[in-house]
């Protein structure tokens, strides 16, 4: 995203488009462990290393790209306590944009605070961290797309080059960072620049401008170095003289798509955002917010509805603050098609942003980098999809009438700032049936009160809680398992007795 006011754009008829060959039947139930591997295309579909259809949904977490050369808000919290966080709310992708600064020699990361957290981000380079921050969330079974966010940490720029980072460097870095995580199938993908703009073309053929061309000529050398990999492009700004977001127009793909060597491994990104960044004219437009599905359709939802390849919302966010903000952001949600009803054959997407540094969005994190924003998240929760965890064990469920339900509970404190504290625990199935629900009990060694509660919901009596799961977690099947986080002030608390009952 670049955080300033967008040009005016101009809106043409949109162009209702029919939906190609639904396969919402096929995919309506998801494999809550969907996502092991790689992953790779067909049709409109990302499917898993097994076939499976998965579904991204997920946050930006910036910084990378920034003068700090590392995600933001770690003078306020441990790395890992982040990542816990994201996935006990449920987002299963992190975009993790940077810029080309990182990959000079010895760029150094700043604001980390390492004095009782992040202590093993000590004395490492920006890429190095990047490499921490990669293996955390391998572990925790979320997926990373690098984004290629601006040629240098001063500011975003209109095309993929500038005077001072050139095309031949843009492509060498991007390879650098394929062969680098070669292998390593946290990382699925690459966004390969962020917002191309005017006076960047789409089909044009001007081959210093025309950003399609440059996409294919990045993403093929990407691809000769790791074949495994998703290629992420994002829009332009203009098509024959129709104006759109900045990456948000993907008009062109119709008559000029994009041809890579390694089939099945191109994905379409767009972006869309509300008034809190730019007031725009269908925003005042008297059929809002009806009108919305329509403008989508002719920018970018097309290729998905014609069954063309995968639509990844790569960045959308609001304030929430005016009315046709909420409006807009409710509209939107439904056209990304909620995953109850349709499971991965959806668009996908990841929300900007994780930080509530972010101007004119604000994110999912309050200003104390602690607080989840409810809100916000609420609008999200009909879109989002189940994690990428472990797979199951061996043996699977028994049959009718046949073993048992029984679970385990983890109880991790995540941060402490002696104030308050931020805690995860896990619900894992460690019975030969599926979970239908599960609650977890504890107890506090003095005045700790919940102050705040995800993936669950609890009551207190004196020093004693019980969490019970949510609509949306508490089936768990056989060796699976379930998160949910909460926040405790004052600080200590670490648990007893924790256990957990499964029905």
């Amino acid at each position: 995203m670049f955080r300033t006011l967008r040009r005016a754009l101009c809106v043409a008829a949109a162009l209702l488009l029919p939906l190609a060959g639904t396969q919402s039947s096929a995919f309506a139930d998801v494999d809550a462990q969907a996502g092991d591997g790689y992953w790779h295309t067909s049709g409109r579909q990302i499917l898993d290393a097994a076939g499976q259809p998965v579904r991204i949904a997920g946050v930006n977490w910036f910084g990378f790209e920034t003068a700090n050369h590392v995600v933001h808000g770690l003078w306020a919290r441990d790395y890992k306590s982040m990542i816990d966080q994201m996935k006990s709310l449920g987002y299963n992708t992190i975009r993790m944009p940077y810029s080309d600064d990182i990959l000079k020699p010895g760029t150094m990361p700043d604001s980390i605070n390492t004095d009782g957290k992040n202590t093993d981000l000590r004395g490492l380079t920006s890429l190095q961290v990047l490499d921490r921050i990669v293996a955390y969330a391998g572990q925790s079974g979320l997926k990373i797309v690098l984004d290629r966010h601006r040629p240098d940490a001063a500011g975003q720029s209109a095309l993929w080059y500038t005077a001072s980072v050139p095309e031949s460097t843009w492509i060498t870095n991007l390879k650098a960072l394929a062969t680098r995580y070669q292998g390593n199938s946290t990382v699925v993908g690459i966004d390969l620049h962020n917002e191309p703009h005017d006076p960047a073309c789409w089909g044009c053929g001007d081959t210093s401008r025309d950003w399609r061309l440059a996409a294919q000529r990045a993403g093929n050398a990407v691809l000769s170095v790791n074949p495994e990999l998703l290629i992420m492009v994002e829009g332009v700004q203009s098509y024959n003289g129709t104006n759109g977001w900045w990456g948000g127009n993907l008009m062109g793909v119709a008559q000029h798509p994009v041809q890579l060597d390694v089939p099945n491994r191109l994905v379409y990104s767009a972006h869309d955002y509300a008034t809190s960044v730019a007031q725009q004219s269908w925003f005042s437009d008297p059929s809002f917010p009806a009108n919305m599905p329509g403008i989508w359709d002719e920018y970018w939802g097309y290729i998905f509805k014609q069954n063309i390849a995968p639509v990844w919302l790569g960045e959308f966010g609001t304030t929430l603050q005016p009315s046709v903000d909420q409006k807009w952001l409710a509209e939107l949600v439904k056209y990304l098609r909620p995953t109850s009803a349709n499971g991965a054959d959806s668009f996908h997407w990841t929300f900007w942003s994780w930080n509530p540094n972010s101007g004119d969005t604000g994110g999912i994190l309050k200003d104390d980098w602690q607080t989840v924003d409810t809100v916000k998240d609420g609008y999200l929760a009909s879109v989002k999809a189940p994690g990428f965890g472990p797979s199951p064990g061996p043996g699977g469920p028994g049959g009718p009438g046949d073993g048992n339900a029984t679970c385990s509970a983890a109880y991790t404190v995540s941060s402490d700032w002696g104030g308050g504290f931020n805690a995860g625990v896990k619900v894992t199935n460690t019975g030969t049936l599926p979970l239908k629900s599960w609650k977890v009990t504890w107890t506090w060694s003095g005045s700790q009160k919940v102050t705040s509660m995800w993936n669950a919901s609890h009551t207190q009596n004196g020093t004693t809680v019980a969490a019970v799961n949510a609509a949306h977690n508490g089936s768990v099947p056989v060796g699976g398992s379930a998160s949910f986080g909460l926040g405790g002030a004052p600080g200590g608390g670490g648990a007893t007795g924790v256990s957990c009952t499964a029905t």
